[in-house]
């Protein structure tokens, strides 16, 4: 079907209902649709995202759509993004695999030595590896069309090097910059194209997966002018960033609605998984501890949401998912029966998604996540047990526990009280890391014992609490933002 680029939400509606053709698939072979949106706070959308937590929603911020869809599925209420950034979840989610293992742990460029600090940070992988197995290509050898539309991120030539059919190309952040109303950062132009994907497989009989990498919320500046001055109304003390944000969350809600009344109009609702996950926690909210760029629950805890066939309405999952789980749970959902890929840690979570009890089997039963770097805090790692999580510093050899069942702000560290569990999970920490051939930071030989690494990007030196001439500036910080070709701040 050829189509012409309709710019407008309305245009969009129209063409749901221009070609109504049944389904004729596969019941065994269900349709999959993952809406994965950026840097989405786990507090960001109109869902309440644990009941026993009253802010754990936003009370401005209007998603309907979404929240329809986790009234209609189930919701997870301590489901993990892989990494506290953008990329590095990215491949995560293609592979299967930890950002720790494939030695990806960062977005941005790292810091060296001529920024003076304690620790020198990994260098990173910048490019998915031809030898990666993803997600595409394996539900491609069950019979599925494949399409990935908006951001990638993860270079290796763009999707259609890694087993998507269809793709918008090798993108980044700064593909979204052209994109204004009516069609901001390209949220309406990207449910079109999925649209025509679904109309064009649906009538060949063929099951699709489909991934839709929102640019939504980068670039709030692209938002629209009359969502924004909603938002200025309601949010009090507000930024144009931040007003600039929640439009582009209502008109992302908009766009995602779009699509699921497509699933509908089409005759295949029933048939067709619908995710809908973040790519990395976000500061701002008034529960969560952190932001983006550390592993408070701030900066990796994020919404999860799933609906689809033999999925009872309404059911609250408290089971601890990371995002790479998503890998064996499509694999299974559309009849995969043969063993995964060498290197996959992600554990299926589709007997969950049931009502089956039981912990999520992985190959290893630690929950690890690593960030070795400067950013939201220094370098650190965290491993979960139950309701214990433990986080580990690097710069000072120390660990802090705490207690999410009672402590979901993570304002009370047991460390001390509680050596020998602090003991055990910092032990087990270590070795899950060895075990994956995880990098570490390194003793910096140079270092003046003094400098310090402040989370808002500079540095402190004794004395210095951020005033005088270092304040704000940072003479590498263009510099470095344009050594990446792939998409200005690259998060």
């Amino acid at each position: 079907m050829s189509i012409n680029l309709m710019k407008t939400a309305s245009g969009l509606i129209a063409l749901i209902f221009s070609s109504m053709t049944m389904a004729k698939q596969p019941i065994d072979k269900p349709n999959i649709l993952f809406l994965l949106s950026d840097d989405q706070s786990w507090s960001g959308l109109s869902v309440t995202m644990d009941p026993n937590h009253p802010d754990s929603k936003s009370k401005v911020i209007a998603t309907p759509n979404i929240t329809q869809l986790a009234a209609q599925g189930m919701l997870f209420s301590r489901a993990y993004a892989p990494a506290p950034v953008c990329s590095p979840t990215r491949i995560s989610l293609q592979t299967g695999k930890s950002p720790a293992q494939l030695h990806w742990t960062k977005a941005a460029p790292v810091m060296t030595a001529r920024d003076g600090l304690k620790l020198f940070p990994p260098s990173i992988n910048k490019n998915i590896a031809q030898s990666e197995i993803t997600i595409a290509e394996l539900l491609r050898q069950r019979g599925y069309a494949t399409a990935h539309y908006g951001k990638w991120h993860i270079g290796g030539g763009g999707p259609k090097n890694h087993g998507y059919d269809e793709s918008d190309g090798d993108t980044g952040n700064n593909d979204a910059i052209p994109h204004t109303p009516p069609n901001p950062v390209d949220i309406f132009g990207m449910g079109e194209r999925a649209i025509d994907f679904m109309d064009r497989n649906i009538s060949k009989g063929k099951p699709f997966f489909i991934q839709m990498s929102y640019h939504a919320l980068h670039h709030p500046e692209n938002a629209d002018p009359k969502l924004v001055k909603k938002y200025e109304g309601l949010m009090k003390k507000t930024s144009a960033k931040q007003s600039g944000r929640a439009a582009l969350a209502e008109d992302l809600d908009r766009g995602v609605g779009i699509l699921l009344a497509k699933l509908e109009a089409l005759g295949i609702s029933n048939n067709t998984y619908v995710v809908y996950m973040s790519d990395n926690g976000s500061g701002g909210n008034k529960l969560l501890k952190g932001g983006k760029g550390s592993l408070w629950e701030g900066g990796i805890r994020v919404p999860l949401i799933i609906r689809g066939p033999g999925i009872k309405a309404g059911q609250i999952s408290d089971e601890s998912i990371v995002g790479y789980d998503l890998f064996p749970t499509f694999y299974h959902l559309a009849g995969g029966n043969k063993p995964l890929p060498n290197g996959v840690e992600g554990g299926d979570i589709s007997s969950l998604l049931t009502g089956e009890s039981g912990p999520v089997k992985r190959p290893s039963e630690d929950l690890v996540f690593h960030f070795p770097h400067y950013q939201g805090t220094t370098p650190h790692s965290v491993i979960y047990q139950d309701n214990f999580k433990l986080i580990y510093f690097y710069e000072t050899d120390s660990s802090k526990l705490f207690d999410l069942d009672k402590d979901i702000s993570e304002s009370q560290d047991l460390s001390l009280n509680n050596s020998k569990l602090s003991a055990n999970l910092l032990t087990r920490l270590k070795s899950q890391l060895a075990s994956i051939n995880a990098q570490l930071p390194e003793m910096n030989p140079d270092y003046d014992g003094v400098t310090q690494y402040d989370p808002k990007g500079r540095k402190k030196g004794k004395g210095d609490k951020g005033k005088g001439k270092n304040k704000g500036k940072d003479k590498n910080k263009n510099k470095r933002k344009n050594k990446d070709n792939n998409g200005g701040k690259n998060q």
